[in-house]
């Protein structure tokens, strides 16, 4: 899609191997508690949380995690004392990172983070050095499957989405943070079958990495940030030849 990163392409195959191996619980658990702490804990009427709470089926969490998380989310106890923190930075090639966490040590995870720049090229700036370069948005997830392409853009419009992209498998609608949750309402009234609804912040001008050394110590950096348990998304600016990225797997 337009605009969208290299990396969003690489988190969606890594995301597939991750369910696969049945990892990454507790990141799955605090997506669950922000999702709920933004939208309340009926799903039905939060579909950041719906998302969720299926991405963390994919993953094979449990029912009973689910559930906890869900209790924890809505009554308080040891999770209420987490934190949503932002950090910014630059990885190597001058790549723009953004990084979001939900964490009960603010220490801990900075320096962590703080580590990962270092030990990759790559350096951990203030709040606002790369925000600019990226624009908040939410992707509505529609399959194609018995979908009417004419259909489904017209009740996306109408509704108020800013864009409507076509992908391989499914079709993506473009709305503002504010408006996605209405956006998916109405599609949902419309008839079509909503397959995740997700803020996100996609990168406004590319770099393109085509140095092996400074590609290696890129992807090296992104996954060691996405792997930490507090991390919960990662946003780059960057694109990459696949024969390149095949090469440093």
């Amino acid at each position: 899609m337009s605009g969208h990163s290299k990396w969003s392409t690489i988190k969606h195959k890594k995301a597939k191997v991750d369910a696969q191996r049945g990892v990454n619980f507790a990141k799955a658990s605090r997506d669950i508690i922000v999702a709920v702490k933004e939208g309340g804990a009926d799903p039905a009427g939060n579909f950041r949380l719906k998302t969720a709470i299926e991405k963390a089926k994919e993953a094979g969490l449990p029912n009973d995690n689910i559930k906890r998380a869900l209790e924890k989310a809505s009554g308080g106890g040891a999770d209420s004392n987490f934190e949503e923190i932002t950090y910014e930075g630059y990885g190597p090639g001058g790549v723009a990172i953004i990084i979001e966490a939900m964490t009960d040590n603010r220490n801990r995870t900075a320096g962590d983070i703080r580590s990962y720049f270092n030990k990759n090229n790559g350096n951990l700036g203030e709040t606002g050095c790369v925000g600019w370069m990226f624009k908040p948005e939410g992707i509505i997830s529609v399959e194609k499957v018995g979908v009417n392409q004419d259909e489904l853009f017209d009740a996306a419009i109408n509704a108020g989405a800013e864009d409507f992209q076509t992908e391989d498998d499914e079709y993506k609608i473009l709305t503002t943070p504010e408006m996605m949750q209405s956006v998916a309402e109405e599609l949902e009234k419309a008839g079509f079958i909503i397959k995740s609804a997700e803020k996100t912040k996609t990168p406004q001008n590319m770099i393109n990495v085509d140095e092996e050394e400074n590609a290696k110590y890129l992807l090296r950096l992104l996954d060691s940030i996405e792997n930490h348990d507090d991390v919960q998304n990662v946003y780059a600016n960057f694109e990459m030849d696949d024969i390149l990225i095949e090469k440093l797997s």
